[in-house]
C-alpha cells in the first residue's frame, strides 16, 4: 500500500515537511561520503528556514499539554493499561522539557554562525558551493568522515527536540483516525463533510494502482481525483473505478 497525506492547515503542512526534513537528514548524516554530507548540510539550512517561519515551539507545547491532560483523564480506566498509559505520559512530558529548555530563537546559534551562513547563501545559488567558491568548505568536505560526522551532529543536536515534538504530535495525528474502503466510481469521488473536522487525510492505494489521488477539501465536502501516474504524457483523470482507504486524522 502507498500513503498519501495531505494536511487541510498550515499548522499540520509545517509539521509534516519538517518531519521529512529530518528522516533526510539522519539518512544522509549516517552516510560516509563527502556528498552525502553535505546534501545534510543543505538540509540543515531548510529545517532551519521551516521551523523559523512560525512560533513551532509554543505550538508543540500546547499541543502536547493538551494531550498530556486528555491521557490523564484516562487514569484509573480499567480499559486502558497503566503501564502503556505511563509510558506515554512520561515521553511527552520529556518532550516539553525539552522544548521548554530550548532557549531564544529557533536556530538562532546556526544564524550566529559566520561559515555555515556563508555556505547557506552559496548553495543556495546553483552550483554555488564550488571548492572555487568556497575552498574551506572543500577543505571540511575532504576532512575525515567522523569528524564531518560530528560536525554535523553538533549542529543538529539543538533542533532535536522539535523533532521528537513533532513525532508525538504526528503519531497521535495518525493514530486518530480509521480507515474507510471506498471506492471512487471512473476515478471521482466526492463526500459532504457532514460537520466533520479534520486536520488531515490519509489516502492508502495498492501498490500496483497505477494512479495518484488528487484531494481538495473544505468544511463542506471532500473531492479526490486519481490520476494518471505516468509522466511521460500529460496526466488526466483515469477512467476505471478505483479502491482505497480514507481516513479523517484530528485531534
Amino acid at each position: 500500500m502507498i500513503t498519501y497525506e495531505y494536511p487541510l492547515n498550515e499548522r499540520i503542512r509545517t509539521l509534516l515537511r519538517l518531519e521529512g526534513l529530518f528522516d533526510k537528514i539522519a539518512h544522509f548524516v549516517r552516510a560516509t561520503g563527502s556528498l552525502e554530507h553535505h546534501v545534510a548540510l543543505v538540509t540543515l539550512f531548510e529545517i532551519l528556514e521551516v521551523a523559523s517561519r512560525a512560533d513551532l515551539k509554543v505550538d508543540l507545547v500546547q499541543e502536547l499539554e493538551r494531550q498530556r491532560q486528555i491521557l490523564l483523564s484516562f487514569r484509573n480506566n480499567p480499559q486502558i493499561s497503566e503501564e502503556a498509559l505511563s509510558g506515554a505520559l512520561y515521553e511527552i512530558e520529556q518532550a516539553s522539557a525539552s522544548l521548554l529548555a530550548m532557549a531564544g530563537k529557533t536556530g538562532q546559534y546556526l544564524r550566529e554562525n559566520e561559515w555555515l551562513m556563508n555556505i547557506r547563501s552559496r548553495a543556495a545559488i546553483p552550483g554555488g558551493a564550488c571548492e572555487f567558491d568556497l575552498p574551506s568548505y572543500h577543505h571540511w568536505l575532504n576532512r575525515d568522515v567522523e569528524l564531518r560526522r560530528r560536525d554535523l551532529m553538533a549542529w543538529i543536536q539543538p533542533l532535536l527536540p522539535i523533532r521528537d515534538g513533532l513525532a508525538i504530535v504526528l503519531r497521535l495525528l495518525r493514530a486518530s483516525g480509521r480507515p474507510e474502503h471506498l471506492v471512487a466510481p471512473r476515478g471521482a469521488f466526492q463526500q459532504t463533510m457532514g460537520g466533520r473536522s479534520a486536520q488531515m487525510i490519509r489516502i492508502s492505494l495498492s501498490g500496483s494502482a497505477m494512479c495518484v489521488p488528487e484531494t481538495s477539501a473544505n468544511k463542506y465536502a471532500l473531492n479526490v481525483r486519481f490520476m494518471h501516474a505516468e509522466t511521460v504524457t500529460r496526466p488526466g483523470q483515469v477512467e476505471v473505478d478505483v479502491s482505497f482507504e480514507l481516513t479523517f486524522c484530528n485531534l
